[in-house]
């Protein structure tokens, strides 16, 4: 089987977007996830974005799948590029407002310049009852002690259509992420998982984060984890609700900003990499897919 995909980038949080709108979402969507998401063999990704038909209301609908094969509920770089990915292919699409339909509500996105959009990601919320998160109370879980990899940290749990532990540090870059992301994301208090913010605050309102993210290590760059990251310095008091907070991430820089409400806004780039196509054999009777580029 051919299959044609776009590549694309938001603040370098790359993935794969496949136009299913009326081709509807691959049976071995988890299986081509995996096989097209490693590097160096494959395309190289961290994960494959899918682009659905609507239901009414809606200009189109996304799922995202990560570099393990696993669903995730929301990506705030890879919705960027869904709006930017219509308004380049689909002449009705080519107008400054979008809505676009996600596992964690919908999403209206507004062009901001060529090739950036900004997305009201929603509400955020520090409860664990919305992570879920357990043997933590109910909440708000800020500033509270988490064991995790040999030490105990403070952290602040925040829920922005997916989990984040956000973890303030004094030298992100320091850190090996690798031997302690992992206790992160499959610590016992986060039955679904959590993604996981290292943040060293530069300035009143600038901060740089590294991710680890649940499903696909670490990664360039996180759209909703910059918003976890942004939403728990407020709830720290450590960063001015209502200001346009900098960002600064490996993959590049992205706005976030904090509305009354605890509603989010997010701002930053959607880029196209290339066009491509991939041969691919389905899975079949549990043996993984094979394929070349």
């Amino acid at each position: 089987m051919r299959l044609s995909f776009t590549k694309m980038q938001g603040c370098a949080n790359d993935y794969i977007y496949l136009d299913c709108r009326a081709s509807g979402v691959p049976a071995d969507i988890a299986a081509l996830a995996r096989q097209l998401s490693a590097r160096r063999v494959s395309v190289g990704a961290d994960g494959i974005i899918c682009i659905c038909a609507a239901a009414a209301g809606a200009d189109a609908a996304m799922r995202m799948f990560n570099a393990d094969g696993s669903e995730g509920k929301m990506c705030g770089n890879g919705i960027r590029c869904v709006a930017e990915w219509l308004y380049t292919h689909d002449s009705a699409c080519a107008k400054d407002s979008l809505r676009i339909d996600t596992a964690s509500g919908q999403k209206l996105l507004r062009r901001a310049g060529e090739g950036r959009w900004q997305v009201e990601m929603g509400r955020y919320s520090p409860m664990a009852a919305d992570l879920p998160a357990v043997h933590m109370g109910p909440g708000p879980l800020v500033g509270v002690p988490l064991a995790a990899a040999g030490r105990v940290w403070t952290v602040s749990c925040i829920s922005v259509g997916n989990p984040h532990c956000v973890v303030p540090a004094e030298d992100v870059d320091s850190l090996d992420l690798a031997a302690i992301g992992p206790a992160f994301e499959g610590h016992e208090n986060f039955p679904e998982r959590v993604n996981t913010e290292f943040v060293q605050q530069l300035g009143p309102a600038c901060l740089k984060m590294r991710v680890w993210e649940r499903g696909s290590g670490e990664t360039w760059a996180c759209g909703t984890g910059a918003c976890a990251a942004v939403s728990a310095f407020t709830e720290l008091g450590r960063v001015p609700a209502g200001a346009d907070v900098r960002v600064l991430l490996r993959g590049g820089e992205l706005t976030i900003r904090v509305l009354p409400g605890r509603e989010l806004l997010m701002t930053g780039d959607a880029v196209t990499v290339y066009e491509g196509t991939a041969q691919v054999t389905a899975q079949v009777n549990g043996t993984e897919s094979r394929g070349s580029v």
